[in-house]
């Protein structure tokens, strides 16, 4: 052990004075500076003890201090920029929120407001009544409300209707979706027992009709938006399964996912079922996620028959998987703009990155290029057409096309630069392909161009 190094530890008084520490005081929280000056301290003092050191200056104090103090003061959930051309990442956000829905957030947010209060009765209302009218409006549906996410509200549903009961599903539908969740256990979990029908990939109407009994709750149907089974398949047709309903006096449920209220067929995509058309071919009950093709927050949203909504709002499990004031707020900041189509695709995010213009991609692309190449020497830059896709398990067979920036260091591997990019004070998440980074436009603000730029920056001073 040196006890000589260890002597010459500074006090945490004496790193306060310090000037390029003390500036931090009028930025920073005093006891985050504290904890970063004595968690240095005692990290060199360990690194002593155990001969890791044989020297060291205040200076490296200082700066070791500082680094801690910024990383430390650093919130955890925070910007990225995603390059990865996955318009809705589950890993980074899903949905990006509009202007709008975010100005509706910050306006409820900073002022109290009519939450649960109803300001024509002058007494106590319900939350949903805020956004039950909008929902109805662009779905056709007779009645709606709002959960914290779609699982939720598939459980709330099933609790509601099928409590104890059986829930025939086709075989096929029973997916597992992120984070290891599985469709049949969040469905076990609402007290419905689940009757599986058909094989993997072909289920009939007779599968189905032969397997409904005095015990039958619901006949629910699972849209498979997060893969595809091709080949040799058959599906019951969904107004098919909704005249079996009617015929039997049996609630249709039909989980849609990811909430597609736009036809993307007129665009050029692959069909998707839009909630729509559901609800005109007489389902009684649909689930859809608002954070997916939607555009909004995460919610779960529930439209279809009165009668049945107005049961699962009494449900006790309705108080549980409520959503607040912000979720409601940047919501209803998000479907006013399906009033409009057109004002949908042009405000939305979601909607606005998956319909870009391809052209206007390429002159994003061109412009980063030129940023790039003209104060980075030691990279090749390349501009090519590749694919972007939709995410958020949506759409899962449909590639865009787009543009994207190829990178190659000169000094560096694509493994190392990738890091480098990643641990970016603002990250830069980026795909890798052929041993080359890149940079999807389709996903990238220009707003961000500086900060891409920056990175690279940091890249060459940290080499």
């Amino acid at each position: 052990m040196n006890k000589e190094l260890l002597r010459k530890l500074p006090k945490v008084d004496e790193l306060l004075n310090q000037e390029k520490i003390k500036k931090y005081l009028n930025i920073t929280m005093r006891n985050i500076i504290v904890d970063s000056i004595r968690e240095t301290i005692c990290n060199y003092r360990n690194m002593i003890i155990k001969g890791r050191i044989n020297a060291f200056t205040n200076e490296d104090i200082i700066n070791s201090v500082i680094m801690t103090i910024e990383e430390k003061d650093e919130f955890k959930l925070r910007k990225v920029i995603n390059a990865t051309g996955i318009v809705i990442h589950t890993n980074m956000g899903r949905s990006l929120l509009s202007k709008g829905a975010v100005e509706r957030v910050i306006d409820v947010v900073e002022n109290y407001n009519n939450l649960e209060y109803d300001i024509n009765k002058g007494k106590r209302g319900l939350r949903y009544s805020h956004i039950e009218e909008i929902i109805t409006k662009i779905t056709g549906a007779e009645a709606a409300m709002v959960v914290n996410n779609n699982a939720s509200a598939v459980m709330l549903v099933l609790s509601t209707l099928c409590y104890e009961k059986e829930a025939i599903v086709s075989r096929g539908q029973l997916v597992e979706i992120g984070g290891s969740f599985r469709v049949p256990e969040v469905m076990k979990l609402s007290g419905a027992k689940l009757v599986e029908v058909g094989t993997t990939n072909r289920t009939h109407l007779f599968d189905y009709e032969n397997n409904i009994s005095e015990n039958t709750g619901v006949l629910l149907k699972v849209h498979t938006s997060n893969y595809k089974i091709l080949g040799f398949t058959e599906e019951v047709p969904l107004d098919e399964l909704v005249e079996l309903g009617k015929e039997h006096n049996i609630a249709v449920i039909e989980d849609i996912g990811s909430g597609v209220l736009v036809d993307f067929s007129k665009y050029g995509f692959a069909y998707e079922p839009t909630v729509q058309e559901s609800i005109k071919k007489g389902v009684d009950v649909v689930t859809f996620s608002g954070d997916k093709m939607l555009g909004g927050p995460q919610a779960g949203i529930i439209v279809g028959k009165k009668k049945y909504i107005d049961k699962m709002k009494k449900n006790q499990l309705t108080r549980a998987l409520r959503i607040d004031k912000m979720t409601l707020a940047a919501l209803e900041g998000t479907l006013k703009y399906y009033l409009d189509e057109e004002e949908a695709i042009k405000n939305i995010p979601t909607l606005n990155m998956i319909l870009a213009d391809k052209d206007d991609i390429m002159k994003k692309a061109q412009e980063l290029k030129e940023m790039l190449e003209k104060s980075l020497r030691d990279y090749d830059f390349n501009i090519s057409s590749d694919f972007s896709m939709v995410g958020g398990g949506s759409m899962p067979t449909e590639k865009v096309d787009t543009y994207v920036i190829r990178i190659r260091s000169k000094k560096i591997t694509t493994k190392k630069l990738e890091y480098l990019l990643r641990m970016n004070k603002i990250p830069i998440i980026v795909r890798v392909c052929n041993d080359e980074i890149i940079l999807d436009l389709r996903t990238i603000f220009e707003k961000d161009f500086n900060t891409i730029l920056d990175a690279f920056h940091n890249v060459e001073s940290n080499l």
